[in-house]
């Protein structure tokens, strides 16, 4: 069958994968395939992976982290917008400022605001250290009067990360057994699944294969999520994290 890179696929993406590939199975009688025991086996992780992320969904916390991370999402991504007008300006001087801060920001990626939470939030900071601390790029901020902008981004990102190490800690407090081991857990029991699925294909001396219907209908979902994957790397502006994401 075919691989997907399971680490990548962000913790909402990652729980609808693996109900979706359990799904297709379900629809293609696994105990006459044989592999009843290891869906199983897969679908009881799968249900502890969801209960834990429901979990982190329903935190007072969760909402109040969604919200500022909106915030300095707006933030990065009006500071861009206004930058790019910027960049036609009829008066050379601010066009080439408006290009200086603009190339700054792009030696952090053109996708800030799509960084994961941690990600994110360092991000900012070197950017806002740039910012205050190269004359060149101070002097820019200036000539455009930016620092209602800049303060409203700082404000957000430091309360942003204020709330996420607080919510870590009370998440970590409440139950030890964390997202990020409970997905590899998961992975372990997709794994052995998906290599009965492929062995038990391989064993079939006489075509047709009764595995070969449900291989390809698992493959279509795989590629989807492929696809995903690789339309992720495309930079774009704006965007928003995916929520949540612990470990």
């Amino acid at each position: 069958m075919n691989a997907i890179e399971l680490r990548l696929l962000r913790n909402a993406e990652y729980l609808q994968y693996t109900k979706d590939f359990s799904a297709i199975i379900n629809l293609n009688s696994p105990e006459s395939l044989g592999i009843d025991t290891k869906l199983s086996a897969f679908n009881t992780k799968i249900s502890e992976l969801e209960a834990l992320y429901k979990k982190a969904l329903a935190s007072e916390k969760t909402q109040e982290l969604l919200a500022l991370d909106e915030r300095r999402d707006n933030a990065i991504n009006g500071i861009y917008y206004f930058l790019l007008s910027q960049s036609y300006h009829y008066e050379n001087d601010k066009k080439q400022k408006a290009q200086l801060l603009l190339e700054n920001i792009a030696l952090y990626g053109s996708g800030i605001a799509r960084l994961n939470y941690q990600a994110e939030t360092a991000t900012l900071n070197n950017l806002l250290r740039d910012w205050e601390n190269k004359p060149d790029l101070a002097n820019a901020i200036t000539t455009f009067n930016l620092f209602a902008w800049i303060n409203e981004m700082k404000t957000a990102n430091e309360e942003f990360n204020t709330q996420y190490l607080s919510r870590t800690q009370e998440y970590g407090d409440a139950n030890p057994e964390t997202i990020k081991s409970k997905r590899e857990e998961t992975n372990t029991a997709y794994y052995a699944l998906r290599d009965r699925i492929d062995a038990l294909h391989l064993l079939v001396e006489a075509p047709p294969s009764p595995y070969t219907t449900v291989i390809n209908q698992l493959n279509a979902l795989t590629d989807q999520y492929n696809v995903l994957l690789v339309n992720r790397k495309e930079p774009a502006l704006p965007g928003n994290n995916e929520s949540p994401t612990l470990s």
